[in-house]
């Protein structure tokens, strides 16, 4: 057995004592001990901190497709109307994606992400003084530009506090995030309508994001800057193979094959995700008469699906690449089997039970985030530290301004045929796969060497 060191351990545990036994010819016979302290699970904190900013970031933005129906009731939209309002969202996002993950490089993560909490949590709250489509505009425009920052900010993290073999793990889990959020909000807000009227739902939703930055800017530091962070645990996130920190324009950026597969990624699976946040609770409603407080429990079972979704797919390509598969190949297989989970939502809308569908949906939208925490793996796995924020934001930015012309048109076809969701389930089915079919022809071949990351292909 060779000497075993801090990098090698499994994550928590001790790297010793492990013995060296010398040959068969030698004559001492002596084994050779080391010692080493337990490496410590402090990043597994900041993996905490940052899956209750996603939580709070998705949380925020579901509230509007809750309250669709009350709000097309009493202002008297059309589902034109409505698709505007998110496309008004969508066009900020992508904005405020790619222009924060560049702030995000330049000012780091300790007052970049609380920054874009504060500021999204404010313009949450703006919704409740809103009384028309432009007004609804307005503020669906500010809350997207500021939400843009979490995901950008949160893969960056991610790529300073964990080494390679961890970040698909450590992305599903704050992913998982925007699964309870769209949890919580489904059992939040109907209570709070009921009882307060809807300007309440956004106002106490909103204002839990405050809470939130006072924790981070406590407890978030630099792993090298941190009191609480052990050395052993410093050496073991730190135990990939060093990278030059070069400043890369944003020119370069998109010479990296790393970059164009971010992108493909999350434009074909991204406004998928979207669809389902969006328009899911007035799909139950117009296919089987559910009110609010009656989708409540079909949410909360697609939104707990895909939160295993999420951890599964990060933990299931992790575990492939500590097997010994090579890191890109494991990402495109956790997308095959994704892609392939995917394909029976094409019948969510042609069946007459609604458990069924809510099942086609939930199976769905788990796949989804095990697809998506990968593609976001994909960039830490590809690109320098120094250029992953910049590239996540690229990404976001071309799937979010693909994203506003979607939600433009999923308005008008549900306007034409009268509520028919048969069309969109279908496109939703096959995205993903031909996705993979891009990004396969896009990344690295295996054994082609090393990405910029130092992550052997």
């Amino acid at each position: 057995m060779s000497e075993q060191t801090i990098a090698d351990a499994p994550p928590g545990q001790s790297a010793g004592p492990v013995h060296k036994a010398g040959g068969i010819g030698n004559a001492a016979g002596k084994a050779a001990v080391t010692v080493s302290k337990a490496i410590g699970r402090y990043r597994w904190t900041i993996c905490g901190l940052l899956f209750f900013s996603t939580t709070i970031n998705y949380m925020d933005r579901q509230v509007l497709g809750l309250l669709k129906s009350t709000l097309m009731g009493d202002m008297g939209w059309t589902e034109s109307d409505f698709g505007d309002i998110v496309a008004a969202f969508s066009l900020a996002y992508a904005f405020g994606y790619v222009g924060c993950g560049r702030l995000m490089d330049k000012i780091g993560i300790r007052i970049g992400l609380p920054a874009a909490v504060a500021g999204w949590s404010l313009f949450a709250c703006v919704h409740a003084f809103m009384g028309s489509v432009f007004g609804f505009k307005v503020a669906r425009a500010g809350l997207g530009l500021t939400e843009g920052g979490n995901f950008p900010a949160s893969i960056k993290a991610v790529s300073e506090w964990f080494p390679a073999k961890e970040r698909a793990l450590a992305t599903g889990i704050f992913n998982a995030g925007s699964n309870v959020g769209a949890v919580v909000a489904p059992i939040l807000v109907p209570i709070l309508l009921v009882t307060y009227g809807w300007q309440a739902a956004f106002l106490v939703t909103g204002g839990i994001g405050f809470f939130w930055v006072i924790a981070w800017l406590l407890i978030y530091r630099k792993p090298e800057d941190h009191p609480k962070l052990t050395a052993e645990e410093l050496a073991y996130i730190r135990s990939d193979p060093v990278q030059p920190q070069e400043n890369i324009p944003w020119i370069k950026l998109l010479s990296y094959r790393g970059t164009w597969a971010n992108i493909v990624g999350t434009c074909f699976s991204a406004p998928v995700w979207w669809f389902y946040l969006n328009w899911v609770p007035g799909f139950l409603n117009k296919q089987y008469g559910v009110n609010l407080f009656g989708a409540m429990l079909p949410l909360i079972i697609i939104y707990t699906m895909a939160d295993f979704g999420s951890v599964g797919g990060g933990w299931f390509s992790s575990h492939l690449i500590k097997r010994g598969m090579k890191p890109l190949r494991a990402r495109k297989l956790t997308f095959l089997v994704c892609g392939l989970c995917v394909l029976p939502v094409f019948f969510a809308s042609t069946v007459s039970n609604m458990w069924l569908a809510v099942l086609l949906i939930g199976i769905a939208a788990s796949a989804h985030q095990g697809y998506s925490a990968n593609v976001y793996t994909i960039v830490s796995d590809t690109m320098p530290r120094n250029a992953v924020g910049s590239v996540v934001g690229i990404g976001g930015f071309c799937a979010y301004f693909v994203g506003m012309f979607v939600s433009m048109g999923v308005g008008r076809l549900l306007d034409a045929t009268n509520g028919n969701y048969q069309v969109l389930f279908g496109i939703a089915s096959v995205l993903y796969l031909v996705g993979l079919a891009i990004m396969h022809l896009i990344l690295p071949k295996t054994g082609s060497g090393k990405t910029p990351a130092g992550i052997e292909v």
